[in-house]
Protein backbone atom coordinates (compact mmCIF):
# COMPACT_ATOMS: atom_id res chain seq x y z
CA UNK A 1 0.00 0.00 0.00
CA UNK A 2 2.81 2.42 0.90
CA UNK A 3 4.56 1.64 -2.40
CA UNK A 4 1.36 2.34 -4.36
CA UNK A 5 0.84 5.60 -2.48
CA UNK A 6 4.39 6.69 -3.23
CA UNK A 7 3.95 5.93 -6.93
CA UNK A 8 0.64 7.85 -6.90
CA UNK A 9 2.18 10.91 -5.27
CA UNK A 10 5.11 10.83 -7.69
CA UNK A 11 2.79 10.54 -10.70
CA UNK A 12 0.65 13.41 -9.44
CA UNK A 13 3.74 15.57 -8.98
CA UNK A 14 4.84 14.85 -12.55
CA UNK A 15 1.41 15.72 -13.94
CA UNK A 16 1.24 18.94 -11.94
CA UNK A 17 4.70 19.84 -13.17
CA UNK A 18 3.66 19.27 -16.78
CA UNK A 19 0.50 21.35 -16.51
CA UNK A 20 2.09 24.21 -14.61
CA UNK A 21 5.23 24.47 -16.75
CA UNK A 22 5.54 27.75 -18.64
CA UNK A 23 6.54 27.44 -22.31
CA UNK A 24 10.33 28.00 -22.42
CA UNK A 25 10.12 30.69 -25.09
CA UNK A 26 7.68 32.79 -23.09
CA UNK A 27 9.16 32.22 -19.63
CA UNK A 28 10.23 35.60 -18.28
CA UNK A 29 10.67 36.98 -21.81
CA UNK A 30 12.91 38.76 -22.32
CA UNK A 31 15.57 37.34 -20.00
CA UNK A 32 18.54 38.54 -22.07
CA UNK A 33 19.27 41.36 -24.55
CA UNK A 34 17.15 41.59 -27.70
CA UNK A 35 18.82 42.52 -31.01
CA UNK A 36 16.79 44.76 -33.29
CA UNK A 37 18.19 44.82 -36.84
CA UNK A 38 17.69 47.87 -39.05
CA UNK A 39 18.80 48.12 -42.64
CA UNK A 40 20.05 51.70 -42.69
CA UNK A 41 22.88 53.82 -41.38
CA UNK A 42 23.11 55.52 -37.97
CA UNK A 43 21.58 58.98 -37.83
CA UNK A 44 18.95 58.32 -40.49
CA UNK A 45 15.17 58.42 -39.88
CA UNK A 46 14.79 54.67 -39.32
CA UNK A 47 17.71 54.69 -36.89
CA UNK A 48 16.30 57.67 -34.96
CA UNK A 49 12.86 56.11 -34.47
CA UNK A 50 14.33 52.68 -33.67
CA UNK A 51 16.49 54.13 -30.90
CA UNK A 52 13.59 56.08 -29.40
CA UNK A 53 11.49 52.91 -29.24
CA UNK A 54 14.40 50.68 -28.18
CA UNK A 55 15.14 52.87 -25.16
CA UNK A 56 11.50 52.75 -24.05
CA UNK A 57 11.28 48.96 -24.48
CA UNK A 58 14.57 48.47 -22.62
CA UNK A 59 13.29 50.44 -19.65
CA UNK A 60 9.86 48.80 -19.65
CA UNK A 61 10.86 45.16 -20.24
CA UNK A 62 14.06 45.18 -18.19
CA UNK A 63 16.44 44.02 -20.91
CA UNK A 64 18.47 45.94 -23.46
CA UNK A 65 16.94 46.28 -26.92
CA UNK A 66 20.09 46.73 -28.98
CA UNK A 67 19.74 48.51 -32.32
CA UNK A 68 22.09 46.98 -34.90
CA UNK A 69 22.69 48.75 -38.22
CA UNK A 70 23.07 46.19 -41.02
CA UNK A 71 23.25 48.49 -44.03
CA UNK A 72 23.11 47.71 -47.72
CA UNK A 73 20.91 46.31 -50.47
CA UNK A 74 17.95 48.53 -49.60
CA UNK A 75 17.60 46.94 -46.16
CA UNK A 76 17.72 43.37 -47.47
CA UNK A 77 20.96 42.51 -45.64
CA UNK A 78 19.23 43.22 -42.32
CA UNK A 79 16.09 41.37 -43.44
CA UNK A 80 18.08 38.27 -44.43
CA UNK A 81 19.96 38.26 -41.12
CA UNK A 82 16.74 38.53 -39.13
CA UNK A 83 14.94 35.86 -41.16
CA UNK A 84 17.81 33.43 -40.67
CA UNK A 85 18.03 34.04 -36.91
CA UNK A 86 16.49 31.63 -34.38
CA UNK A 87 12.75 32.34 -34.01
CA UNK A 88 12.95 32.93 -30.27
CA UNK A 89 12.12 36.64 -30.00
CA UNK A 90 15.70 37.73 -29.43
CA UNK A 91 16.25 38.94 -33.01
CA UNK A 92 13.75 41.41 -34.45
CA UNK A 93 13.57 43.35 -37.72
CA UNK A 94 12.63 47.00 -38.21
CA UNK A 95 10.00 46.92 -40.96
CA UNK A 96 9.43 49.82 -43.34
CA UNK A 97 8.25 50.31 -46.95
CA UNK A 98 11.56 48.98 -48.31
CA UNK A 99 10.54 45.50 -47.14
CA UNK A 100 7.26 45.75 -49.05
CA UNK A 101 8.98 47.19 -52.12
CA UNK A 102 11.85 44.69 -52.26
CA UNK A 103 9.49 41.76 -52.83
CA UNK A 104 8.82 42.92 -56.39
CA UNK A 105 11.79 45.21 -57.10
CA UNK A 106 14.54 42.65 -56.43
CA UNK A 107 14.34 39.68 -58.78
CA UNK A 108 16.71 37.30 -56.99
CA UNK A 109 15.95 37.65 -53.28
CA UNK A 110 16.60 34.41 -51.34
CA UNK A 111 13.60 35.09 -49.10
CA UNK A 112 10.03 36.37 -49.17
CA UNK A 113 9.28 38.90 -46.43
CA UNK A 114 5.58 38.04 -46.21
CA UNK A 115 6.26 34.31 -46.07
CA UNK A 116 9.36 34.32 -43.87
CA UNK A 117 8.50 36.87 -41.18
CA UNK A 118 5.84 37.23 -38.50
CA UNK A 119 4.23 40.65 -37.94
CA UNK A 120 4.73 41.97 -34.42
CA UNK A 121 3.66 45.60 -34.11
CA UNK A 122 3.10 48.83 -35.99
CA UNK A 123 4.86 51.93 -34.66
CA UNK A 124 3.91 54.87 -36.84
CA UNK A 125 3.14 56.30 -40.24
CA UNK A 126 5.07 59.09 -41.91
CA UNK A 127 5.52 60.90 -45.19
CA UNK A 128 8.57 61.56 -47.32
CA UNK A 129 9.66 65.04 -48.27
CA UNK A 130 11.21 66.31 -51.49
CA UNK A 131 14.17 68.46 -50.49
CA UNK A 132 16.71 70.06 -52.81
CA UNK A 133 20.11 71.68 -52.55
CA UNK A 134 19.99 75.39 -51.78
CA UNK A 135 22.02 75.87 -54.97
CA UNK A 136 19.32 74.16 -57.07
CA UNK A 137 17.30 76.88 -58.89
CA UNK A 138 13.65 75.60 -58.65
CA UNK A 139 11.63 76.92 -55.71
CA UNK A 140 8.37 74.99 -56.28
CA UNK A 141 7.35 71.54 -57.50
CA UNK A 142 6.12 72.98 -60.80
CA UNK A 143 9.38 74.90 -61.32
CA UNK A 144 11.23 71.67 -60.56
CA UNK A 145 9.25 69.75 -63.20
CA UNK A 146 9.83 72.50 -65.77
CA UNK A 147 13.56 72.64 -64.97
CA UNK A 148 13.85 68.88 -65.16
CA UNK A 149 12.21 68.72 -68.59
CA UNK A 150 14.48 71.52 -69.81
CA UNK A 151 17.55 69.61 -68.55
CA UNK A 152 16.86 65.91 -69.24
CA UNK A 153 19.39 63.51 -67.71
CA UNK A 154 21.32 66.32 -66.02
CA UNK A 155 19.65 66.14 -62.57
CA UNK A 156 20.72 63.51 -60.04
CA UNK A 157 18.71 62.34 -57.07
CA UNK A 158 19.95 60.51 -53.98
CA UNK A 159 18.26 57.68 -52.13
CA UNK A 160 18.89 55.64 -49.00
CA UNK A 161 19.34 52.58 -51.19
CA UNK A 162 17.67 50.61 -53.97
CA UNK A 163 14.16 49.57 -53.06
CA UNK A 164 13.57 52.08 -50.29
CA UNK A 165 10.53 54.35 -50.26
CA UNK A 166 13.01 57.19 -50.79
CA UNK A 167 14.07 55.58 -54.07
CA UNK A 168 10.59 54.55 -55.21
CA UNK A 169 9.01 57.93 -54.38
CA UNK A 170 11.43 59.45 -56.88
CA UNK A 171 10.74 56.72 -59.45
CA UNK A 172 7.00 57.27 -59.10
CA UNK A 173 7.56 61.01 -59.54
CA UNK A 174 9.66 60.36 -62.66
CA UNK A 175 6.99 58.10 -64.13
CA UNK A 176 4.12 60.49 -63.44
CA UNK A 177 5.88 63.68 -64.59
CA UNK A 178 8.11 62.23 -67.36
CA UNK A 179 11.15 63.78 -65.67
CA UNK A 180 14.48 62.23 -66.67
CA UNK A 181 16.71 62.05 -63.56
CA UNK A 182 19.69 59.88 -62.62
CA UNK A 183 19.56 57.74 -59.46
CA UNK A 184 22.49 57.76 -57.00
CA UNK A 185 21.92 55.20 -54.18
CA UNK A 186 23.60 55.59 -50.79
CA UNK A 187 23.76 53.39 -47.67
CA UNK A 188 21.22 55.55 -45.88
CA UNK A 189 20.08 59.14 -46.30
CA UNK A 190 22.36 60.43 -43.53
CA UNK A 191 25.43 59.73 -45.67
CA UNK A 192 23.75 61.23 -48.75
CA UNK A 193 23.10 64.69 -47.33
CA UNK A 194 26.67 66.05 -47.53
CA UNK A 195 26.52 65.53 -51.31
CA UNK A 196 23.07 67.13 -51.53
CA UNK A 197 24.13 70.12 -49.46
CA UNK A 198 27.16 70.62 -51.71
CA UNK A 199 24.92 70.19 -54.81
CA UNK A 200 26.95 67.21 -56.02
CA UNK A 201 23.54 65.51 -56.03
CA UNK A 202 20.57 67.83 -56.39
CA UNK A 203 17.76 66.29 -54.35
CA UNK A 204 16.22 63.46 -52.32
CA UNK A 205 12.69 62.29 -51.47
CA UNK A 206 13.73 61.52 -47.92
CA UNK A 207 11.76 60.30 -44.90
CA UNK A 208 10.41 63.31 -43.04
CA UNK A 209 12.49 62.99 -39.82
CA UNK A 210 15.93 63.45 -41.36
CA UNK A 211 14.66 65.72 -44.15
CA UNK A 212 13.15 68.16 -41.64
CA UNK A 213 16.32 68.16 -39.57
CA UNK A 214 18.27 69.37 -42.61
CA UNK A 215 15.55 71.87 -43.59
CA UNK A 216 15.44 73.35 -40.08
CA UNK A 217 19.23 73.65 -40.14
CA UNK A 218 19.00 75.66 -43.37
CA UNK A 219 21.07 73.08 -45.25
CA UNK A 220 18.43 72.21 -47.87
CA UNK A 221 15.08 73.53 -49.10
CA UNK A 222 11.74 71.71 -48.91
CA UNK A 223 9.53 71.62 -52.03
CA UNK A 224 6.79 69.19 -51.07
CA UNK A 225 5.62 66.16 -49.10
CA UNK A 226 4.62 62.84 -50.67
CA UNK A 227 1.37 62.37 -48.71
CA UNK A 228 -1.92 63.00 -50.57
CA UNK A 229 -2.60 66.05 -48.38
CA UNK A 230 -0.34 68.35 -46.39
CA UNK A 231 1.24 66.61 -43.41
CA UNK A 232 0.08 67.81 -39.96
CA UNK A 233 3.55 68.55 -38.58
CA UNK A 234 4.61 70.62 -41.62
CA UNK A 235 1.41 72.35 -42.78
CA UNK A 236 3.30 75.09 -44.65
CA UNK A 237 4.89 72.58 -47.04
CA UNK A 238 2.57 71.73 -49.95
CA UNK A 239 1.85 68.16 -50.96
CA UNK A 240 3.31 67.15 -54.30
CA UNK A 241 -0.21 65.95 -55.20
CA UNK A 242 -1.30 69.61 -55.34
CA UNK A 243 0.83 69.84 -58.49
CA UNK A 244 0.85 66.17 -59.59
CA UNK A 245 -2.68 64.82 -58.93
CA UNK A 246 -2.69 61.24 -57.64
CA UNK A 247 0.89 61.25 -56.42
CA UNK A 248 1.17 59.47 -53.05
CA UNK A 249 3.87 57.75 -50.99
CA UNK A 250 3.06 57.33 -47.29
CA UNK A 251 5.30 55.04 -45.27
CA UNK A 252 5.02 52.88 -42.19
CA UNK A 253 7.42 51.78 -39.46
CA UNK A 254 7.00 48.62 -37.43
CA UNK A 255 8.51 45.40 -36.09
CA UNK A 256 8.55 41.85 -37.41
CA UNK A 257 10.20 38.64 -36.23
CA UNK A 258 11.42 35.45 -37.90
CA UNK A 259 8.66 33.04 -38.91
CA UNK A 260 7.92 30.64 -36.09
CA UNK A 261 8.49 33.08 -33.23
CA UNK A 262 6.20 31.95 -30.37
CA UNK A 263 2.81 33.72 -30.22
CA UNK A 264 3.39 34.43 -26.51
CA UNK A 265 6.47 36.46 -27.37
CA UNK A 266 4.65 38.31 -30.15
CA UNK A 267 1.88 39.19 -27.70
CA UNK A 268 4.33 40.53 -25.10
CA UNK A 269 6.08 42.72 -27.67
CA UNK A 270 2.86 43.97 -29.27
CA UNK A 271 1.41 44.90 -25.89
CA UNK A 272 4.61 46.72 -24.92
CA UNK A 273 4.66 48.74 -28.16
CA UNK A 274 0.98 49.57 -27.69
CA UNK A 275 1.72 50.88 -24.20
CA UNK A 276 4.65 52.89 -25.56
CA UNK A 277 2.41 54.59 -28.09
CA UNK A 278 0.18 55.78 -25.23
CA UNK A 279 3.12 57.33 -23.37
CA UNK A 280 2.91 61.14 -23.86
CA UNK A 281 6.69 61.53 -23.67
CA UNK A 282 7.36 58.92 -26.34
CA UNK A 283 4.54 60.22 -28.55
CA UNK A 284 6.08 63.70 -28.27
CA UNK A 285 9.44 62.33 -29.41
CA UNK A 286 7.81 60.63 -32.40
CA UNK A 287 5.99 63.88 -33.20
CA UNK A 288 9.37 65.62 -33.37
CA UNK A 289 10.30 63.21 -36.17
CA UNK A 290 7.05 64.00 -37.98
CA UNK A 291 5.54 60.59 -37.32
CA UNK A 292 1.96 59.76 -36.40
CA UNK A 293 1.63 56.86 -33.91
CA UNK A 294 -0.28 53.92 -35.39
CA UNK A 295 -0.77 51.04 -32.91
CA UNK A 296 -2.15 47.81 -34.39
CA UNK A 297 -2.61 44.16 -33.50
CA UNK A 298 -0.17 41.74 -35.15
CA UNK A 299 -2.92 40.66 -37.55
CA UNK A 300 -3.75 44.26 -38.49
CA UNK A 301 -0.10 45.07 -39.05
CA UNK A 302 0.33 41.93 -41.16
CA UNK A 303 -2.58 43.02 -43.34
CA UNK A 304 -1.06 46.50 -43.72
CA UNK A 305 2.29 45.07 -44.84
CA UNK A 306 0.53 42.73 -47.31
CA UNK A 307 -1.49 45.63 -48.74
CA UNK A 308 1.63 47.79 -49.02
CA UNK A 309 3.47 44.96 -50.78
CA UNK A 310 0.67 44.74 -53.35
CA UNK A 311 0.56 48.53 -53.76
CA UNK A 312 4.29 48.89 -54.34
CA UNK A 313 4.27 45.99 -56.80
CA UNK A 314 1.99 48.10 -58.98
CA UNK A 315 4.32 51.11 -58.59
CA UNK A 316 7.38 49.01 -59.53
CA UNK A 317 5.58 47.78 -62.64
CA UNK A 318 4.31 51.28 -63.45
CA UNK A 319 7.77 52.81 -63.08
CA UNK A 320 9.40 49.93 -64.99
CA UNK A 321 12.31 49.49 -62.57
CA UNK A 322 14.02 46.38 -61.20
CA UNK A 323 17.20 45.35 -59.37
CA UNK A 324 18.98 42.04 -59.97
Amino acid sequence: MLRILRHGVFGLAVLLGLFSATPPAAAAYPDRPVHWLIGFSPGGPVDIVARIMAQWLSERLGQQFIVENRTGSGGNIAAAAAINAPPDGYTLLFVAPNNAISTSLYKKLPFDSLRDTTPVASIMQLTNMLVVSNAFPPKTVQEFIDYCKANPGKITYASSGNGTSVHMSAELFKAMTKCDMVHVPYRGSAVAFPDIISNKVQLIFDNLPSAMEQVKGGNVRALGVTSPQRWPSVPDVPSIAETVPGFESVGFYGISAPKGTPPEVIEILNKAVGEALKDPKLVAKLAETGGIPKPMTPAEFGKLVANETAKWRKVVEFAGVSVD
